[in-house]
């Protein structure tokens, strides 16, 4: 137990001599929040970065979630993913939404589009999928469904930044959707998120809801919440821009070690490196066949533990079989057959811009033997 604590993920911090001469700049305009220049700067900057119409920023992905419910009006039930942070569910009952369980695609683990239209009822009025790892959904598929049935469509793409598809940005599909900057997230505000629109009358709606419902000083036009990013946050943010790129390449080193060092082990699996998808490597989610590699999913993560490498059993257990939202007919194991047995195999291993060679080697070859 004398080497070093590998961590399944750690912040992009950006150098601190750099930060100082944005807080001082802070300091000296004495405005921290409501709409600040460093806001007012990363929301363009992340839009040309991105490559998107309209971004409006949060002070945490969880509270953009809440808030895009709100702005399409969004009742009644929502198609959603169990395969997912709980996060993604709470904002449907924050917003007194029924949440729909359906299975994921046993390849992508995203939503599955062909069991979403059986579980379309009079009182659905919307799907919310999850790009979950930075996975594109079947975005095509899920909007075809969403124009038959005139539903609209909310992404959780808490873990899809710079994430594209034919060279497309996610982002650009859908209603709207939803990003989380959170420090555990491959590009951080420290906390924080966004919500990615498309046209200028919804973002402003959006920027309305998010400060109380405030249109002006004296006309309040809904009942919005306080979700502003502040001005420390967003200058962290601009910084971190810099270096993202850089840190995302890094990644993507260490994902192909793994892959070339993990692909003939009998009992673990991991997802393709999808065609035609520019990655941002967030998440390396590995399945253990207890059966096929001689040790439960658990005993591997407890012997990683052991030996000072944290992995983390992301998304395990399901939304769907926790006490708030287990009692839902939708929720039932039977129907998510899928989902259960991806939850009871995964353990994300761990991927960030600081893991060394040694490091890599060391993860492997506790996984090995």
């Amino acid at each position: 137990m004398n080497e070093k604590l590998i961590t399944v993920t750690t912040p992009l911090l950006p150098p601190l001599d750099e930060f100082v001469p944005y807080l001082e700049d802070i300091w000296k305009r004495k405005w921290l929040t409501n709409n600040g220049h460093y806001h007012q700067q990363l929301e363009k900057e992340l839009c040309e970065f991105l490559g998107v119409k309209y971004i409006s920023l949060f002070s945490n992905g969880t509270l953009g979630l809440v808030t895009a419910l709100q702005a399409l009006r969004i009742t009644g039930e929502v198609i959603t993913s169990p395969y997912s942070f709980v996060a993604t569910t709470h904002s449907l009952w924050w917003n007194n939404i029924k949440p729909v369980f359906v299975d994921v695609d046993p390849v992508t683990l995203n939503l599955d589009p062909a069991k979403i239209e059986a579980a379309i009822t009079p009182m659905t009025t919307a799907i919310m999928p999850v790009h979950v790892y930075g996975t594109p959904c079947d975005m095509d598929a899920i909007q075809k469904i969403a124009d038959t049935y005139g539903l609209k469509i909310i992404y959780d793409a808490a873990h899809a930044f710079a994430v594209k598809k034919d060279g497309e940005s996610v982002l650009n599909y859908g209603d709207l959707s939803i990003l989380s900057f959170h420090a555990t997230k491959t590009y951080s505000t420290i906390e924080g998120g966004a919500i990615i629109c498309h046209d200028e009358k919804m973002k402003q709606r959006i920027d309305y809801l998010k400060n109380f419902g405030f249109a002006d000083e004296v006309t309040v036009v809904a009942p919005g919440i306080n979700a502003k990013m502040n001005e420390v946050q967003a200058a962290y943010g601009l910084l971190g821009l810099k270096y993202v790129e850089r840190a995302i390449e890094s990644r993507k080193v260490a994902a192909d070690k793994y892959r070339a060092k993990l692909k003939d082990i009998d009992g673990l699996t991991f997802m393709a490196d999808f065609d035609n998808v520019v990655s941002n490597y967030s998440y390396f989610p590995i399945f253990i066949d207890e059966q096929k590699f001689g040790m439960s999913r658990d005993s591997l993560y407890q012997k990683m533990k052991d030996n000072n490498v944290l992995g983390r059993r992301y998304f395990y257990p399901l939304i769907s079989s926790f006490s708030t939202y287990k009692g839902l007919p939708s929720a039932g194991v039977q129907n998510l057959p899928v989902a259960n047995k991806a939850a009871s195999q995964v353990i994300c291993l761990p991927l960030h811009h600081e893991l060394s060679t040694e490091d890599l080697d060391r993860i492997i070859s506790i996984i090995k033997l």
